[in-house]
């Protein structure tokens, strides 16, 4: 399903360019679905960086370490080009501290697909070692979905997605986002299997 994200988002490029000749130049390239799209992403990236953070403090191993530092590194780097493309565009940039973004359920109408409930974070915070490394890939499986997600509804959304470097970003979090669940994936699956006895 999720490769289907990416091959849909491909199909689309075909027709993007011709579109954008097309338009008016004296109208905007972008719409409300696009800017609603970077805003929501920037919030939801930020959690991933937020508790990408915690694997040093809380025991990850060493393979989990070097995956969340490429998640912080990454996404840091796509929060920063989704605000200036809100910048750019006149548009309101919402803060990139997760502390400051309302969380599902707590006075959040429309929680983003993917994200960590209060409870989730709690329970991941509280995890320390090998139940650290299992619970952090689970959900940010969970949490990778919710953007993949994300990105197909804008791709759906009639008019949206025109704009090139929005459409931009948009492939690259399909892009990246995909490939990590599949790694993600093998490592929690590694977890779950017997240890191997050294031979005798």
């Amino acid at each position: 399903m999720t490769r289907a994200c990416v091959v849909g988002i491909g199909a689309l490029a075909l027709s993007v360019g011709a579109a954008q000749a097309q338009a008016d130049s004296g109208r905007p390239r972008y719409s409300a679905a696009d800017v609603q799209f970077m805003a929501g992403m920037i919030a939801h990236h930020a959690q991933a960086v937020l508790i990408a953070g915690w694997a040093p403090a809380h025991g990850a191993s060493p393979a989990l370490r070097a995956l969340c530092e490429r998640i912080v590194v990454g996404q840091r780097d796509e929060i920063a080009i989704m605000q200036r493309w809100l910048e750019e565009r006149h548009q309101a940039v919402p803060d990139s501290d997760p502390r400051r973004h309302p969380m599902p359920g707590m006075d959040h109408p429309r929680s983003m697909p993917g994200m960590l409930t209060p409870a989730q974070l709690a329970q991941l915070d509280a995890a320390r070692g090998s139940e650290f490394d299992r619970l952090f890939l689970t959900f940010m499986i969970q949490h990778h979905r919710g953007a993949l997600t994300m990105v197909r509804a804008l791709v759906d959304t009639p008019g949206a997605a025109r704009d090139g470097p929005l459409f931009q970003i948009a492939s690259d979090v399909s892009a990246d986002q995909t490939t990590e669940i599949d790694r993600m994936t093998r490592m929690l699956d590694g977890l779950s299997q017997p240890p191997q006895r050294s031979p005798q």
